[in-house]
């Protein structure tokens, strides 16, 4: 989606200055990434989505990653890696997620996988970002 990324760092500056953040359309699934994600559903019986659309609002996801240590700048190359056409969708009873199978050198000497997990439910019948996940990040930024 045009301007994605500046909206998704609009967000995360929102929620970093405890204000709260506004729901937003950030882009699509591949076509490929959506049949897997439905298929992948369908066969723990969960519910399919309805439309291939993936929205935003962040707060979980900056909590989780600033208290790892993590910038808005990590998490935007965090989120930007995982939503990546080249992604695989990943679908356990448990979660729906989409990761990058192409290791990404991080800031801090690791090179991950970066892995987005989605919300299926509260904003059915789309896909909401939850979270990101930098898989392989063993070497963590220090703590503010």
């Amino acid at each position: 989606m045009p301007d994605a990324e500046e909206a998704i760092r609009e967000n995360l500056v929102r929620l970093q200055k405890g204000n709260k953040a506004p729901l937003i359309t950030i882009g699509n699934f591949t076509e490929t990434q959506f049949a897997e994600i439905n298929s992948g559903r369908a066969a723990f019986k969960l519910h399919a989505l309805e439309e291939n659309e993936i929205l935003f609002i962040g707060r979980h996801l900056y909590e989780s990653r600033s208290k790892d240590g993590y910038t808005i700048d990590d998490i935007m190359h965090q989120i930007i890696g995982a939503l990546s056409a080249d992604a695989a969708a990943i679908i356990t009873h448990k979660m729906s997620c989409t990761r990058n199978m192409t290791g990404r050198a991080d800031a801090y000497g690791n090179l991950v996988n970066d892995q987005a997990v989605y919300e299926m439910t509260a904003r059915k019948p789309r896909a909401e970002l939850f979270s990101v996940i930098p898989k392989g990040d063993h070497k963590k930024p220090p703590k503010k």
